[in-house]
């Protein structure tokens, strides 16, 4: 059967190019912000816990980046500049960080900003008992010092060459108030333009203008993410009104959605990478030879195009594009399933030996579509494979959390920074790292990374932490996939919206005409 009969077949024909970098269309002609009025965002997830420390998906860093602030960011460009801390500065062995907080910042609660915030919140991400998705960065932490109310030293046992970076994303670097930790999950309370009101789990929630932001108060009074996860749902509702901006425009409508004139839409490219996931820890995935064998499974090519309608591109390497450590002489495996089936016979796994259960959450829905895809190429490789459908809250818990599952897909964010990309996710002791890798080499590689100052010896050690993970098929690296949002022709300030990471939605700077 060739690709289009294929394609054919599973009702998944046509497609739109990959957007590339494109700018909201007739964007120019909305110059003059307008204060007032309330947004409502069409979100393409479920957010879980709005505690910033906690929280590990992209879902809920999209609405807590409106919350919370850390004391340093990152422009277009990903180089670091102050935000909480007016400025920073290292000491020349980079075992010393001096942070100095700009004044008069002020909490949702009314509190004013300290250093003891400060330690509160860095303590807090260190403490094991809090359970912060990104504990690891501080592991090199000696001490905190506060000899003054806008001054916070820290003081590290040794290099941590991309420590600055990682508290630069709200993951490890929020700053929330001195004893609020208890309450964050609930009731969230930052130092950032928007103000948390409600929420009605799975349906909505409401944020209100903080009129004292220390970078200026919004334009919007106030925005209500309202939870659509179904894609033709959340395309209906904006292009009836109901909804005033979405996110992740359905893939196959992407085209339509650019030429419609009562419309704007916004592109850019990575959104995230997607990665068929392994788990080491069940008995056939122990050998590499099994896991290779599903690799060569694969048509790549044709899935991207069935399952993402070619909206991104195919990468064999999960280094951001730009990166000097993405690894560009690695490429995706070609579909071998006579290799394939050799593979697994020498493992021990003839026709139909092998049993697994795909489990894949309904978030994404494309991740469905790609798994009954992929069932096909399995069974012809004499793979029994069965689909389990799951809620995002259900993926969440048994995937991630009990790392119960066999195979799975998955996409990841943020991947400009590569410690929190490659420690996190491949490190043995990595927040991310709920398919059990354990890799001596790459364990070797990431803490060396940490160490190293020189950036370009450090994309190197990165480097060879990326052919280890391809040549020993930890993971299946799929695609980079676009980013997208439409708007309706009333919201100004759309191309402000989106983090330079790629990922996190920000709505200081977006107004609407009204």
């Amino acid at each position: 059967m060739n690709r289009r009969e294929f394609l054919t077949t599973t009702g998944l024909i046509g497609g739109a190019a990959a957007l590339g970098m494109s700018a909201p269309t007739e964007l120019f002609a909305q110059t003059t912000p307008k204060r007032g009025g309330t947004l409502i965002w069409g979100h393409s997830e479920t957010p879980q816990t709005l505690d910033p420390h906690t929280a590990g998906a992209a879902a809920s860093g999209r609405v807590l980046q409106n919350i919370h602030c850390s004391l340093i960011t990152i422009d277009k460009g990903f180089n670091l500049i102050p935000s909480l801390a007016e400025k920073f500065e290292s000491s020349p062995d980079l075992l010393t960080y001096t942070f100095h907080l700009r004044p008069g910042v002020k909490f949702h609660d009314g509190k004013t900003m300290t250093s003891a915030d400060v330690r509160y919140s860095f303590d807090r991400v260190r403490d094991p008992k809090t359970g912060a998705v990104n504990f690891e960065v501080f592991g090199d932490v000696d001490a905190i010092e506060t000899p003054d109310a806008t001054t916070v030293i820290v003081k590290m046992k040794r290099v941590n060459a991309p420590f600055l970076s990682r508290i630069a994303e709200n993951g490890a670097g929020a700053i929330i108030p001195t004893g609020s930790g208890d309450t964050q999950a609930n009731n969230p309370n930052g130092a950032g333009p928007f103000k948390f009101v409600r929420r009605e789990f799975g349906h909505e929630i409401e944020l209100a203008r903080h009129e004292a932001y220390w970078e200026g108060p919004a334009y919007l009074d106030r925005v209500i993410e309202r939870e659509v996860v179904e894609p033709t749902v959340r395309l209906t509702g904006l292009q009836t009104g109901e909804l005033h901006v979405i996110n992740d425009i359905p893939p196959d409508r992407v085209s339509e959605t650019a030429k419609n004139p009562k419309l704007q839409t916004l592109g850019w490219f990575p959104l995230n990478f997607d990665f068929l996931n392994m788990n080491h820890a069940f008995e056939p995935f122990k050998d590499p030879r099994v896991r290779l064998a599903i690799d060569l499974m694969i048509d790549k090519e044709q899935l991207l195009q069935g399952a993402l309608w070619k909206q991104g591109a195919l990468t064999g390497s999960p280094s951001f594009p730009t990166s000097a450590s993405y690894d560009t002489t690695l490429k995706a495996r070609t579909q071998d399933l006579d290799k394939a089936q050799a593979l697994l016979a020498a493992a021990g796994y003839g026709p139909g030996k092998l049993n697994l259960v795909f489990k894949v959450t309904t978030n994404y829905p494309y991740h469905v579509e790609s798994a009954q895809i992929m069932a096909e190429w399995f069974r012809a490789a004499g793979v029994n494979m069965k689909i389990e459908q799951l809620t995002w809250a259900d993926w969440l818990s048994q995937c991630w959390s009990n790392r119960d599952f066999q195979i799975t897909m998955m996409n990841f964010f943020t991947l400009w920074e590569p410690d929190f990309l490659y420690y996190s996710l491949w490190n043995s002791k990595g927040a991310f790292n709920y398919r059990n890798v354990n890799d001596e080499v790459i364990d070797r590689l990431t803490q060396q990374a940490r160490e190293v100052v020189d950036p370009v010896a450090r994309a190197g050690l990165y480097k060879q932490v990326q052919e280890r993970i391809f040549d020993q098929t930890h993971d299946v690296i799929l695609w980079f996939r676009n980013g997208t949002m439409g708007a309706q022709k009333n919201v100004g300030g759309l191309d402000t919206v989106v983090h330079p990471n790629g990922s996190n939605l920000n709505f200081h700077k977006a107004w609407l005409n009204v």
